[in-house]
């Protein structure tokens, strides 16, 4: 292998696993607000504000480790 194929598939496994750990990291923060929204049904809507600000910060890691393998990718 050249090291530009071995570069793609760095690339590709990296994206894969950032996006894999930014949806167990969403579905965990979901678990527990919703856990907590059923423990005490009055601080949901607080609990809803902060688990919509987590997933957001989580989401923007996730695309920029995306957008940092493209980037290495591409690289020549």
């Amino acid at each position: 292998m050249t090291s530009t194929a071995l570069a793609f598939l760095a690339a590709g496994f990296g994206a894969g696993l950032s996006v894999i750990g930014g949806g167990f990291g969403i579905g965990k923060l979901a678990a527990a607000a919703m856990e907590g929204s059923a423990r005490q049904p009055t601080a949901a809507g607080d609990i809803r504000t902060s688990m919509i600000i987590a997933a957001a910060l989580i989401e923007g890691v996730t695309l920029f480790a995306i957008v940092v393998c493209v980037l290495l990718a591409i690289k020549q």
